[in-house]
């Protein structure tokens, strides 16, 4: 078991671009031609974007914030890759980008919080649709409801 976990470690990590978990650097997604370069999901963790994918809805790329604001937990935007999401947007022709975070306390926070500081740069940010019950984890929404959600995504006011 200890070589398999070794293994595992040596074979695992991360993307350059998006910040996932992923074999390769950049991931398979970041280095796929096909996908939309406009629009950029982003999620708090790497276990959020097969989710999506499976839905079959959403074409771009991803950026993984490696958590969630939260300063009960003192987690502050600092911790968080966000920094290189801001950077990200000033220099890859991001029109959009879709927050896909958890409807939570801690989702809304985050979601709050990123659409002050990229609605100045002029690019749309959206969120999921309401589809998704309050308190709900993505990684246990059925396909169905996320991909209604992705679908119906709404821009934040």
């Amino acid at each position: 078991m200890a070589d398999s976990l070794r293994q595992a470690k040596d074979e695992v990590v991360i993307c350059r671009q998006c910040f996932r978990f992923a074999d390769q650097d950049p991931c398979p997604i970041c280095a796929d031609k096909r996908r939309d370069k406009s629009l950029l999901c982003v999620v708090a963790e790497s276990q959020n974007i097969p989710v999506i994918e499976k839905t079959g809805a959403f074409a771009g790329q991803y950026h993984v914030l490696g958590g969630l604001v939260s300063p009960l937990e003192g987690i502050t935007p600092d911790k968080l890759k966000i920094g290189e999401l801001e950077q990200r947007l000033k220099t890859n022709g991001v029109k959009e980008v879709i927050l896909a975070l958890n409807p939570d306390l801690d989702g809304e926070t985050t979601s709050l919080y990123l659409a002050k500081l990229i609605k100045p740069i002029g690019i749309k940010v959206t969120r999921l649709a309401r589809g998704l019950p309050m308190g709900a984890d993505l990684e246990y929404a059925d396909e169905v409801t996320l991909e209604n959600a992705i679908l119906g995504r709404k821009e934040i006011n």
